[in-house]
């Protein structure tokens, strides 16, 4: 299947815009969206949960390629699995699909709802510059148009994406990766060892039709640590 659409689905903090460099590097003539996810950007007072997000995307973009990253790549997953006909190819960069622990979902829902406090407490740009000082960031070299890009976003929006769309929210979807039957590609960063064994597994569930490839030195931010090798990669993967 050729994909009408490329559909970047992008992270945490962050908006439809910061995919600009990976657009500028990636060939093909299906035309590329980008789009402001819930709570973020100019879809920051739409509260949404996985199902409607997902349904909602489906909808607007049917017979789609979706690249999504981190948050972005677990909607993606979403999409991918409740609305298979609409998804003809898929990539998951620097994500997973869920916790699967009880105990241990339920403790990072706990957490997710504190942090939600705290962004509604300290405010956008305070709480955007402790958000990318985290150890997994510490390779991603910070540009006025990335914090920008983050930090035009509300307090309130960043909140409820986290309570609604945080990973304490997220079903595990482990059990299903099996279900996807379209080209899957699993894109980590060698730099980022727990997504890097994360994203192994996953290739391993989901079977023969995925591929897991990991740019060399990377952290957890591919697309924007390395936006050229990450356009490269959809380049290919999409021909």
């Amino acid at each position: 299947m050729i994909p009408r659409h490329i559909v970047l689905l992008h992270g945490f903090t962050q908006a439809g815009g910061i995919w600009v460099p990976v657009m500028e590097t990636t060939t093909t003539r299906a035309p590329i969206d980008a789009p402001d996810l819930p709570g973020h950007a100019s879809a920051s007072h739409i509260v949404s949960d996985f199902t409607t997000t997902a349904q909602r995307l489906a909808g607007e973009f049917p017979n789609a390629a979706y690249v999504g990253y981190s948050m972005g790549g677990r909607i993606a997953l979403h999409v991918a699995l409740d609305h298979p006909g609409s998804v003809s190819h898929l990539v998951l960069c620097s994500t997973t699909a869920g916790i699967e622990d009880d105990h241990e979902r339920a403790a990072r829902r706990t957490s997710d709802d504190s942090l939600a406090r705290r962004i509604r407490s300290i405010g956008v740009d305070a709480f955007v510059d402790e958000w990318t000082a985290q150890p997994m960031f510490a390779s991603l070299r910070r540009s006025t148009t990335d914090e920008e890009i983050r930090k035009a976003n509300s307090a309130e929006g960043l909140a409820t994406s986290l309570e609604t769309m945080g990973t304490g929210q997220q079903v595990s979807l482990w059990p299903r990766l099996h279900e996807l039957s379209m080209p899957v590609l699993v894109v980590t960063g060698t730099n980022d060892a727990k997504f890097t064994a994360i994203g192994k597994r996953m290739k391993q569930m989901i079977g023969d039709n995925a591929t897991h490839v990991e740019v060399a030195d990377a952290g957890h931010s591919v697309p924007l640590e390395r936006p050229s090798e990450f356009g490269a990669l959809l380049s290919t993967f999409l021909r």
